[in-house]
C-alpha cells in the first residue's frame, strides 16, 4: 500500500496558477501509474489527467488540457499537477491517486488515495 499526501492547494483568483504536490511513502512510486482527480460539491469524483509510471505517457480530461500539466519525480517519490489560467469551474478538492502498473481513468480502479487539498477559484 502507498500512503500519498496532497498539498499545495488554496484560494486564488481567476487567471492565476498554483502547482499541486503529492508526496508518496510506503513503498516506490516506480512501477504505479498515477492520476490526479478532483471533487466538486455536489458532483462526482473525476478523473483531471493521468501519467505512466515512467512519465511517458499522460492523458488530460478535456475541461484541463493545455491548462494543466501532470508530472512526476520518482527519486523524490512525488507527483505533481501545474495548474495555470484557473477559473472558478477548477474550484474543488483535488486527490492524488497509484495503482500498480497502468493508469486509469476509473476512480473505482485505484486502490491508493491521498486525503485531498482544496482549490478554490474566486474573484
Amino acid at each position: 500500500q502507498v500512503q500519498l499526501e496532497e498539498s499545495g492547494g488554496g484560494l486564488v483568483h481567476p487567471g492565476d496558477s498554483l502547482r499541486l504536490s503529492c508526496a508518496a511513502s510506503g513503498r516506490a512510486l516506480a512501477g504505479y501509474g498515477m492520476a490526479w482527480f478532483r471533487q466538486a460539491p455536489g458532483k462526482e469524483r473525476e478523473v483531471v489527467a493521468t501519467i505512466s509510471w515512467n512519465g511517458a505517457v499522460r492523458n488530460y480530461a478535456d475541461s484541463v488540457e493545455g491548462r494543466f500539466t501532470i508530472s512526476r519525480e520518482n527519486a523524490k517519490n512525488t507527483l505533481y499537477l501545474q495548474m495555470n489560467t484557473l477559473s472558478p469551474e477548477d474550484t474543488a478538492v483535488y486527490y492524488c491517486a497509484a495503482r500498480r502498473f497502468a493508469p486509469s481513468q476509473f476512480a473505482h480502479e485505484y486502490p491508493d488515495w491521498g486525503h485531498g487539498t482544496q482549490v478554490t477559484v474566486s474573484s
